[in-house]
């Protein structure tokens, strides 16, 4: 039916399906050698055991009593005494085969080796090539007479059948020829089975051209004629073992692709697909194949892509394919559902919920393609409430729930994005081409669907918690309770309230809220069962984000960031009531949601941040979380540390970090906080991470958190990088034009001297912890910052707010050495009253800079006076400091005279 790129398509699949039915042939050839390998060890064994028996030759005329005495067996000796040796051994003697003689035990045969590469090419290779040969001929023939025009359309029918019954019969003769003669059959070649193989294949093409290319067979006669084929196929696959249902299966599903036609019927190539699955999953289910059911599921779904992109026109036999495929896997793969294979209980199996999965996600597909059409949301809807269904009788499709919610979220998010539900309700309707192109009765549709899916998978949930041994199969379902009604309610409260307060959806959260705390209130007064607790935990959460919603739906958008921090709270919190590991961890998430809403849009509303310096939204959009995760994180200590309070933390320290940064740029720039940052901004900026800092320093002594621990040492390196580039280069107004305001209380006491305040109380704050060095690196910056105070405070007195404004003069290059001189000689008093000597060096450092001012620019620079002032106030106060440290800090004691004697 698909011309062009499906014949490569074509030839990719026979190859893959070729290479299958190689490995699963390989496998069943190698577990009979060892089987037979077994047999022959566990013969020898047991033969090993039975002891010697002595046969005597016959006579050579035999009388009636000689014939007697032959048939018996000798008597087993009695064993030997301790000291006696053994007699001497006869000689062996072979016996005659006669009428009532003793059976001759015929020693075991050697394990054959296995086959070399010779072996392996002559008895496998070409045989399985010689048979994927034969097909695609047969197929390929086909293909050609049609191009060509040679025959017509009954003959080749005609010719496809007998080649058919060709290919199927020399594969029976030679079956029945292997198993009569009395040579062993090579397994690995399997020769009628690629016999059969190929004529199954050319079978199945046959028929389908007879009825879809050239209509000589109704619809009922083509499905009864594929049917019976199919069960054929089944049969022989019985027979013939792997081999024969990899290369049938392939083959059958690639037909459609190799028999090809202008004009498609897609009803007739589904009811074929559908014939072939039943086929390939019976045969699967009887001799339990799992890869031949995985692989048919793979061909299945692949099947449904073509035709997509025509839309709604398409939409039923595409529903139909998903439909039937959905019912024939939970008929034959789903264990323990009608004819599936028997499983233990408790256990999830893979095969069975990826089976009703891949259906569903076809669904979904059919749904997405077609602008979600009516018959295929209902399609949908009817695949999606049988997988409940299906899970409660058979537990080992329960991982098959998890698949449907995320289809159903997919299918409703889609939807509420996909066009604004506004033009609905327009009085002349959707504009034509413009807008979307849902109506009435889909979002009708829509919401009753999204109803009985809430309702659905939320009572069943429920219902279904303490059915099962397992645990693991009940928090599956809670699981699935609680994020699909969750899930829904956003989506729709997306597209029909689009994110803005809408009082009906906040009251649909708050009753959704209250049906599971009736839920988490029921089961935690059950008896204890296996995953009860973790159900009951997972019920009291989505109570929580429940509430949360209504506050989010109730209020303005920037609630949903509070909503979701909230969450993390109260889960953190349930935590505490109900010590379950993924409680913890569910908290944590809820934190890192947070995060990466925060990343989408910083300022959390967008511009409606207000104008107002502090109390702003800034404050409620990052002042709740953070206190939310700081009280989260609380709790969450009290019963460990661990990854999930790790984040948490981290989360706490982001959002009070971000608080400040977004809280100072709000004031600095008066609310537009898209300005370029100032001198006023990098000094708050500055002071506040200092802050910071410090209070995570004292913190993470009474932690010992490693978060905390990494958090003050990252406030303290972005605190250096905005001190090194913001203050002491970009925002510095020694070599910009920037106005730092009055005499004393400016900018340059905000943006120097207070961070060298903080500098110093971090340093101390720092040094119990973290060593010395640390700790000095901290307060070298200080100082730093401390004497650049001190120098543009006197340069702002002598030019006043702008400093870039005039010349240096005399005067102030001298005040410039006596200010340096006396902060030097202030921090050595402070280093000898308080005995430290950490002052005492950063004198030594202000006054050694001093001293090369004095000789390196005073001398060049100042005359008169201000040249002798300069220098004679430096060398008094180098001898009064020389003096300090001689009498006062290094004082020795002098020895007593010692006593005169009386000569």
């Amino acid at each position: 039916m698909f011309d062009g790129p499906f014949d490569v398509y074509a030839v990719i699949i026979a190859i893959v399906a070729f290479l299958i039915a190689i490995k699963a042939s390989s496998q069943a050839a190698d577990l009979r050698r060892r089987l037979s390998s077994l047999e022959a060890m566990l013969y020898a064994q047991r033969q090993a055991q039975v002891q010697p028996v002595q046969v005597q030759p016959p006579p050579l005329m035999p009388g009636p009593d000689q014939a007697a005495a032959s048939a018996t067996t000798a008597v087993e000796p009695p064993p030997l005494a301790p000291e006696a040796a053994p007699p001497p051994t006869p000689e062996p003697v072979e016996p005659r085969l006669e009428t009532g003689a003793a059976a001759t035990v015929t020693p075991p045969s050697l394990p054959a080796p296995a086959p070399g590469f010779e072996e392996r090419l002559g008895t496998r290779w070409v045989v399985w090539i010689g048979g994927l040969a034969l097909a695609l001929g047969g197929f390929f023939m086909v293909r050609y007479s049609i191009e060509a025009g040679l025959l017509g359309p009954g003959v080749r029918v005609f010719l496809g059948g007998l080649f058919a019954l060709a290919l199927l019969g020399a594969g029976e003769w030679t079956r029945r020829k292997e198993s009569l003669s009395s040579i062993q059959a090579l397994p690995i070649a399997n020769i009628p089975a690629i016999l059969t193989a190929a004529g199954t294949a050319v079978a199945f093409a046959t028929v389908y051209a007879a009825y879809a290319l050239y209509g000589f067979l109704v619809p009922a006669t083509a499905f009864v004629l594929l049917g019976l084929v199919a069960l054929g196929t089944l049969a022989a696959a019985l027979l013939h073992g792997p081999a024969l249902a990899g290369l049938g299966v392939a083959g059958a599903f690639v037909t459609p692709i190799l028999v090809s036609s202008d004009k498609p019927d897609y009803w007739a190539l589904y009811i074929y697909l559908a014939i072939v699955t039943a086929a390939s999953f019976g045969l699967a289910r009887i001799r339990l194949w799992r890869w031949l059911a995985v692989t048919t599921i793979v061909f299945a779904v692949l099947w449904i892509f073509p035709g997509l992109d025509l839309g709604e026109l398409l939409v039923a036999p595409h529903a139909f394919h998903a439909i039937a495929g959905f019912v024939l896997a939970a008929l034959l793969v789903v264990c323990g559902f009608m004819f599936g294979p028997t499983i233990d209980d408790g256990e999830i199996e893979p095969v069975s919920s990826s089976a009703l999965g891949a259906y569903l996600f076809g669904a979904m597909l059919i749904v997405l393609s077609s602008a979600h059409a009516d018959l295929a949301l209902i399609a949908f809807t009817l695949l999606v409430a049988a997988t409940p269904f299906v899970a409660w009788r058979a537990p080992a499709a329960t991982g098959a729930l998890g698949a449907a919610a995320a289809t159903v979220f997919i299918v409703f998010a889609e939807w509420a994005v996909r066009a604004n539900p506004d033009m609905l309700v327009l009085p002349g309707g959707p504009l034509p081409g413009i807008g979307p192109t849902a109506t009435d009765g889909s979002v009708t549709l829509h919401l009753v669907t999204a109803a009985v899916f809430a309702a659905g998978f939320g009572i069943a949930g429920f219902l279904a918690q303490g059915r099962s041994n397992s645990a693991i199969i009940p928090v599956v379902w809670s699981a699935t309770a609680v994020a699909t009604p969750i899930a829904l309610l956003v989506a729709l409260y997306a597209r029909i309230a689009h994110l803005d307060r809408s009082i009906p959806f906040a009251i649909l959260a708050v009753l959704l809220a209250a049906a599971f705390g009736a839920a988490t209130e029921a089961l935690t007064r059950r008896e204890t069962r296996p995953g009860v607790a973790i159900s009951a935990a997972l019920f009291a959460t989505g109570t929580l984000g429940a509430l949360a919603l209504a506050l989010t739906f109730a209020l303005e958008k920037g609630w949903l960031t509070i909503a979701l921090a909230l969450m993390s709270l109260g889960t953190a919190w349930i935590s505490m009531q109900r010590p379950i590991p993924f409680l913890r961890w569910l908290a944590a998430i809820f934190a890192a949601i947070v995060t990466a809403r925060i990343a989408y849009d910083p300022r959390i509303v967008g511009d409606a941040v207000g104008t107002t310096p502090i109390f702003n939204w800034l404050l409620w959009g990052y002042g709740l979380p953070a206190l939310s995760f700081w009280t989260a994180s609380r709790f969450l200590r009290r019963r460990g540390d661990d990854a999930p309070l790790r984040m948490v933390e981290a989360a706490a320290i982001l959002f009070t970090a971000l608080l400040a940064f977004m809280e100072v740029r709000h004031f600095a720039t008066g609310g537009n906080m898209t300005s370029p940052p100032s001198l006023l901004e990098c000094a708050l900026q500055v002071c506040v991470t200092l802050a910071m800092a410090i209070g995570l320093e004292r913190l993470q002594l009474r932690s010992r958190s490693i978060v905390h621990n990494v958090g003050a040492v990252a406030l303290t390196a972005i605190a250096g990088v905005i001190c090194v580039f913001g203050l002491l280069f970009l925002e510095n107004p020694l070599l910009w034009r920037i106005d730092v305001g009055g005499a004393v209380f400016n900018l340059l006491l905000l943006g120097y001297a207070l961070p060298a305040v903080l500098m110093l109380l971090l340093s101390y704050a720092a040094v119990g912890g973290r060593g010395k060095a640390y700790a000095n690196a901290i307060a070298g910056g200080a100082l730093v910052f401390a004497l650049t105070y001190l120098t543009l405070e006197i340069r702002r007195f002598y030019h006043g707010p702008i400093l870039t404004s005039g010349g240096t003069s005399g005067a102030e290059q001298y005040t410039y050495s006596i200010g340096w001189l006396a902060f030097g000689v202030v921090l050595l008093g402070v280093g000898i009253l308080v005995n430290s000597e950490r002052a005492r060096l950063a004198s030594a450092a202000v006054i050694a800079l001093t001293i090369l001012k004095a000789f390196v620019i005073d001398m060049s620079t100042l005359t008169g006076v201000y040249r002798a002032l300069s220098f004679m106030c430096l060398g008094i106060v180098l001898v009064a400091i020389g003096w300090l440290y001689q009498r006062i800090l290094f004082r020795r004691q002098v020895p007593p005279p010692a006593p005169q004697t009386s000569a």
